[in-house]
């Protein structure tokens, strides 16, 4: 028997745990039978993808007993089984996110025990949270899509877009309640558990600290700009000096939208320089003047372009989840040199900047919800609008856009960001 790490020790083989553990197996098998005959498509497959994650370790380990905790299979299986023999839902959707919460965690568990994949508790829990938040804007913009395109009403069901923005709003306020509560919980569950041994079978190699951080000269996204550094650095002061000009001009007719996004771009335009000052990141001209672009896009739009161009609020919302996933990836990176406790290969990193990006969009569109309500029940103009469901959900898929973007072709150009976080981690924490 060898012993079970942090996570791995999640996986249980009692005897009481493993029956506990089958019979709602065999509820959920039973609630699957009774979404297909009531026609509740969308849970049937909900309910598969729940019995395929609880049975993996049973499955993995030629072992029926070896079983992921009763109490969490217990929570991930509540609401699909409460709606299909009960006949009702839920007051709100707390509850299903908090089962979707747990889903990640075992997850989690499970990449961690029978893959690659190496993440300590802490690492784990965030990635709750964040998936949490990802599973309610991808669940709703499939649902949206398949209202489009094949004329189904999961989302779009006759009502005003307005209203159906601010019902799929509430629902994600609930899965951020619900994946933020969740990991509190989760964590407090991984503190507080008695972990037993369980046996492991497969426990693949983790490439050597040594090897993993092997310096090699980073690709500069400046040297395929196709222009000289120096022109990249004066486009970037170039689009500053515009911003100012936008600022004044939205001081000049009081456009509080204007003012606001500019100040806001202006702003975010120095981050750059103050990192690369203050905390050593290394921040090349391309990356500069991507960051720059962005935003600078963006205040444009606020400016009026959004109305005059169709397609410029998707322009932006790509670049911007593009910088967004840039960081995201930088973020993850770091933290994968910083400490052996977790490793992420490449091709499950990709997997978590999507997770990352879709989780930032809608912290972003609940931000705009609020601040778009809270302009309304004042009186005052809008700093940033929402315009009906339709807009949002649009501006979820650009967001993956964006994402995929970065994960084809951007990490490359973040080596050296990368790196110099995880030197810092390093200096401030230590190295593990």
């Amino acid at each position: 028997m060898a012993h079970a790490d942090d996570l791995g020790g999640l996986l249980s083989e009692t005897g009481p745990n493993a029956v506990l553990g089958w019979l709602l197996v065999f509820l959920l098998a039973l609630t699957g039978i009774g979404t297909v005959l009531e026609g509740l498509y969308d849970w049937t497959v909900m309910t598969l993808v729940v019995i395929v994650v609880v049975v993996v370790p049973a499955v993995a380990f030629r072992d029926p007993r070896v079983m992921p905790p009763w109490e969490l299979v217990a929570v991930v299986a509540l609401p699909g089984v409460w709606q299909t023999l009960l006949g009702q839902v839920f007051a709100t959707e707390i509850a299903i996110y908090l089962a979707v919460a747990a889903l990640a965690l075992l997850i989690a568990v499970e990449l961690h025990q029978f893959t690659a994949v190496r993440m300590n508790h802490g690492f784990a829990i965030v990635l709750v949270v964040l998936t949490t938040l990802a599973v309610a804007g991808l669940w709703n913009v499939l649902q949206w899509s398949a209202d489009v395109l094949f004329g189904t009403s999961y989302v779009l069901d006759g009502r005003s877009q307005d209203a159906v923005n601010a019902t799929v709003m509430t629902e994600f306020i609930y899965a951020g309640i619900a994946g933020i509560g969740g990991g509190l919980v989760f964590d407090r569950y991984f503190r507080s558990r008695d972990r037993r041994p369980s046996e492991r079978t497969y426990v693949p190699p983790k490439p050597l600290p040594d090897d993993d951080r092997e310096r090699h000269e980073p690709v500069k996204l400046r040297d395929r700009l196709g222009i000289s550094p120096t022109r990249q650095r004066q486009a970037s002061r170039t689009m500053q000096a515009l911003l100012v000009a936008i600022l004044l001009w939205g001081l000049s007719v009081h456009d509080l939208p204007t003012i606001a996004n500019a100040v806001v771009a202006l702003t975010i335009t120095f981050i750059p320089a103050i990192l690369e000052r203050e905390y050593d990141l290394p921040m090349d001209a391309g990356l500069v003047l991507w960051i720059t672009a962005a935003v600078f896009l963006h205040a444009l739009g606020s400016a009026g372009l959004y109305d005059a161009i169709d397609p410029w609020d998707h322009l932006t919302h790509a670049l911007s989840a593009s910088v967004v996933a840039a960081a995201g990836y930088a973020f993850f990176r770091a933290i994968h040199l910083h400490t052996d406790d977790v490793y992420v290969p490449p091709k499950v990193m990709s997997a978590f900047i999507l997770i990352f990006v879709l989780a930032a969009g809608v912290i972003w569109e609940i931000l705009e919800f609020m601040i778009d309500q809270s302009a309304v029940a004042f009186g005052l103009d809008a700093v940033f609008a929402q315009h009906g469901i339709d807009d949002t959900m649009i501006d979820l898929v650009f967001n993956l856009v964006g994402a995929v973007i970065v994960t084809l072709w951007g990490t490359a150009y973040l080596t050296d960001v990368s790196e110099s976080l995880s030197e810092r981690f390093d200096r401030r924490f230590g190295t593990e």
